[in-house]
């Protein structure tokens, strides 16, 4: 048995702590503890600014992509002896755990460090550190080893002009994984800065890859906000911001927001307290969700736009939203040094009363984007219903197997590569054996459906469950439903519609495509759906023949036809049914990809809304709104097919 005294017990002195458990103070030695180093000097600079003393930061990140320098213009970190250290200050501050400006308020009245510990962390795990300080007139520099001065404080210049700091440093190899910089990661960090801070300017020298970078943001986080849907790509279903200002919260409290709902299947918040990311969110970000569930709630209940049958979630209110919320406090409590989380408790009720009101009255002015946001919340609700729906079904119908087992009437294609294979989902037996005979067996194949699929807008989670034609295609497909979709399992990337060229056929094409956007619609959204166009009639006009999709597509042949050839007779077939084409028939009207037509199913950003709207109103339950539609739309109906 080992003895266990006094001497097993190790004291850790000065910046030792830091060398032996690197990961309790920037969070790792990987990538992100690495880069950590920089931001933490970058956000003493950015402190200088935020609080009225720097204008102009300049970072750099040198040719060995493994040292950095960053410069402010700032007042200059102290350098006169400390009066109970008897040391220069600088160097008490970058040798000393907890040795810091920032712990009274009297010198930075909101800053980002308050630990006191995030310079001589970073020089406790460089191989090289330099401080160059200008102030007083001079010029001052200091050189560190792994924490350790190895030069006193001396003048470089007696002259100089202007002040400011530059710290460079080189990371410790024998610490970090790697010590290679990502120029690209530090120049979007450095942007953000900038949007955070509208008058501050940051340059950045990538002299790695020969290029400099100028950051300054005069919108702030208006342009932030813009930069973040349009890098993303989304729609904003709303052209204002909502933006809103609290300069005096209460004392030493001061907050900043804008938000602008989107498109977007999720949602997007990017939270800062004093500059700082705080990137597992915290009570200052809580205190947002908070306020923008509440002000849209009550925004829908004051103008019944709520279906009370409908279960509208917190998470479907904030489904789309992007928003950027930065806050500054004079005592934040961080979760760790690394920052990413505010544990203030206060924070979330100030947060929340800050904006809820103001949120809500904006949306009482702006009714238009009010209303545009809460079809978006019924958007998003009704298909998080449809999804949990789906998913309950495909459980249900999964029980016992263990294996996916494709439907007997698929007539599957040899290719096993899903970029060339296409699925036709026909209408009847009778069509699908003429579709299997005229095929390409290598690469096209054939689902029949018996009739009428179910409508899955009306439909609860026992009928979906129980549906035999659409447990079919989704066995067929093999991608999965709702939210446990993965397009990389998909069979297909081409899902053809082919229908008969009549009111049956346009009314199960639709059952089918509500079904696809309800309960699939990355399918819709990632280009996979199509619809076939067959012909409604055959033209023969003396040894030529024509195909004419409908009424006025065979008019059109017609008198093209007698232009051409006065004394011609047209002879004319109109197709019942798919049914009644024979096989080689299909394959060159329909089937052939060198000769076919298909119409590839997509929803335009613009129109997304009312693809909603549209879909809600035609296929619901509420047969009001269907009347109302027809009504409204009767005279775009020239003939009805009956």
């Amino acid at each position: 048995m080992s003895n266990y005294t006094g001497e097993n017990i190790q004291v850790l002195e000065g910046l030792e702590p830091v060398r032996k458990r690197p990961g309790m103070y920037i969070g790792g030695t990987g990538k992100a503890g690495l880069h950590h180093l920089l931001w933490e000097i970058v956000d003493n600079a950015v402190d200088e600014a935020t609080n009225g003393y720097a204008t102009l930061i300049e970072v750099t990140l040198h040719k060995d992509g493994k040292t950095c320098s960053v410069s402010d213009n700032g007042r200059g970190i102290p350098v006169d002896i400390h009066p109970v250290k008897k040391v220069p200050t600088l160097e008490l501050i970058l040798t000393t755990l907890h040795a810091g400006g920032k712990f009274d308020g009297s010198n930075y009245i909101t800053s980002g460090g308050l630990h006191g510990v995030g310079s001589s962390v970073v020089n406790a795990l460089s191989e090289e550190l330099i401080a160059t300080i200008k102030r007083d007139g001079k010029t001052y520099q200091q050189i560190f080893t792994k924490g350790v001065p190895i030069t006193n404080l001396k003048v470089l210049n007696p002259n100089s002009r202007g002040s400011g700091t530059t710290i460079q440093f080189r990371p410790d190899e024998d610490i970090f994984e790697t010590t290679t910089f990502d120029a690209a990661l530090i120049a979007e960090n450095l942007e953000t800065k900038t949007y955070l801070n509208k008058t501050l300017k940051i340059v950045f020298k990538d002299d790695v890859n020969g290029k400099r970078h100028e950051f300054h943001h005069e919108g702030g986080i208006r342009e932030y906000l813009t930069h973040m849907v349009v890098k993303d790509k989304v729609r904003p279903i709303h052209s204002e911001q909502f933006a809103l200002s609290q300069p005096d919260l209460i004392a030493g409290l001061r907050a900043e927001l804008v938000l602008q709902w989107t498109e977007s299947p999720r949602e997007s918040i990017k939270s800062y307290v004093n500059g700082i990311p705080t990137a597992d969110g915290g009570t200052h970000e809580a205190g947002l969700k908070d306020g923008v569930v509440k002000a849209v709630r009550a925004y829908m209940e004051t103008h019944n736009l709520t279906d009370k049958k409908l279960e509208i979630s917190a998470d479907d209110i904030r489904e789309g939203l992007f928003a950027i919320l930065n806050v500054y406090m004079t005592e934040p409590q961080f979760q760790g040094q690394t920052k990413d989380k505010l544990n203030n408790p206060e924070a979330r009720s100030l947060v929340n009363n800050a904006f809820r009101l103001d949120l809500e009255q904006w949306l009482n002015a702006h009714p238009s984007f009010g209303d545009a946001i809460a079809a978006r919340v019924v958007q998003a609700a009704k298909a998080r219903l449809a999804s949990r729906t789906a998913v309950q079904a495909v459980r249900a119908k999964s029980v016992g197997s263990s294996r996916l087992a494709l439907p007997g009437k698929l007539a599957d294609c040899s290719s096993k590569k899903p970029d060339e294979c296409e699925l036709f989902i026909v209408e009847g037996d009778s069509a699908g054996g003429s579709a299997k005979q005229g095929r390409d067996r290598k690469f096209q194949a054939i689902l029949p459906l018996r009739g009428k699929v179910l409508n899955t807008e009306q439909a609860n989670a026992k009928k979906l469950t129980d549906n035999k034609e659409l447990s079919n295609i989704l066995l067929a497909l093999g991608c999965g439903i709702g939210d446990k979709m993965d397009l990389g399992n998909l069979r297909y990337h081409k899902i053809i519609l082919l229908m008969d060229a009549d009111s049956d056929g346009h009314h199960i094409a639709t059952l089918l495509l509500t079904f696809f956007y309800r309960h699939m619609r990355s399918l819709i959204d990632g280009g996979y759906v199509y619809i076939a166009q067959p012909p409604l009639y055959r033209v023969d006009v003396g040894k030529e023949t024509f195909w004419a999709l409908d009424d006025t597509d065979r008019e059109r042949i017609i008198r093209e036809q007698k232009k051409s050839k006065p004394r011609a007779i047209a002879e004319i077939q109109r197709f019942k049914g798919l049914g009644e084409m024979m096989p080689q028939t299909l394959k060159e009207t329909t089937l052939d990809p060198d000769k076919r037509r298909l119409l590839r199913v997509s929803i335009p950003d613009t129109e997304r809304l009312r693809t909603e709207q549209v879909i809600t109103d035609l296929m619901g339950k509420d047969a009001s709104a269907r009347y109302r539609f027809i009504m409204e739309n009767a005279e775009e109906a020239e003939e009805l097919d009956v």
